[in-house]
């Protein structure tokens, strides 16, 4: 195993090279892991906030985060280059969708519930993963709460924190918050095929990819060209109930020729050397009538 031994200490810095999820890579063919460097520190890099489309890494990267941080305080090797961990007290993950339906409670309300315990139990000295606060809820909403969670770690509680989201509002924290630093995990579009790198680099997404992603899913072809189309509309401005009132999901397909589209295609099919004189005016009357219903 390409493992190392870290160097664990009463220091408030979090810095791994070349780290590796050992789950993840074992299940890979050798070598096919990429790995990716982690820094978390207390005066500078506080808050991670990692943004990027699904399957790109995100949340493989930050569970890597965590698991180094167990093994290193296991006394165990750890896989990556080189590592230094800082102690912490507790570690606290977020992650996943689940319902309890013994208890009645919702996703969102499981959500919710181990984010207050997070809050509740959290100091300077832990680390926070928390993969998609407030999805489970409207828009503006899920983005509120997940931008005050956001703020009550930096400001209140100050601790080592990776928070995953696919609100791109949040990334105007780093220009607000010392403390916050944008990652992304890296993609590239190749003759019209998003790419992922699994890289996580510097800097916030440029859009979600939320649509490839459906695609490489197996979404039906009229289900993305709509989803585009909306889209569209609204990056544009002009908000769902625009978008709503154009074509239908069904109406993704080319629309039907028209009357003058068809007229044309019946005048080029007659052959008039071999009409006789009532074919033609019969022909006559129905073209005629056509042309009226236009």
């Amino acid at each position: 195993l390409d493992h190392r031994v870290a160097a664990v200490g009463d220091v408030d810095d979090h810095a791994v090279v070349d780290g590796r999820h050992p789950v993840v890579e074992a299940a890979l063919p050798a070598g096919t892991f990429v790995p990716n460097d982690a820094h978390l520190d207390a005066a500078s890099a506080q808050l991670l906030l990692v943004t990027g489309p699904n399957m790109a890494g995100k949340s493989t990267y930050m569970r890597q985060v965590a698991q180094i941080v167990l093994l290193a305080q296991l006394g165990s090797f750890v896989p990556a280059r080189a590592a230094t961990i800082g102690v912490c007290d507790r570690l606290f993950t977020r992650v996943g969708a689940a319902d309890n339906l013994a208890r009645g409670d919702s996703t969102f309300m499981v959500e919710m519930r181990e984010t207050a315990t997070i809050l509740a139990g959290a100091t300077r000295r832990s680390l926070v993963v928390l993969d998609e606060v407030g999805r489970g809820t409207s828009t503006f909403d899920g983005v509120s709460i997940a931008w005050a969670v956001a703020e009550y770690l930096h400001d209140a509680i100050g601790a080592r924190t990776l928070f995953a989201t696919h609100y791109h509002e949040l990334v105007a924290l780093a220009e607000t918050r010392p403390r916050v630093r944008n990652l992304s995990a890296q993609v590239r579009e190749h003759k019209g095929e998003v790419v992922f790198l699994r890289r996580i680099g510097p800097g916030a997404a440029s859009r979600s990819y939320g649509i490839d992603v459906a695609r490489l899913a197996g979404l039906p072809r009229s289900v993305i060209a709509r989803a585009r189309q909306i889209l569209d509309k609204l990056e544009a401005g002009r908000g769902l109930q625009t978008a709503s009132a154009q074509l239908s999901l069904l109406a993704t397909a080319p629309p039907p020729p028209s009357t003058h589209d068809v007229l044309r295609e019946r005048l080029r099919a007659i052959d008039p050397d071999h009409m006789k004189p009532i074919e033609a005016l019969t022909l006559l009357a129905e073209l005629k009538a056509l042309a009226s219903d236009d």
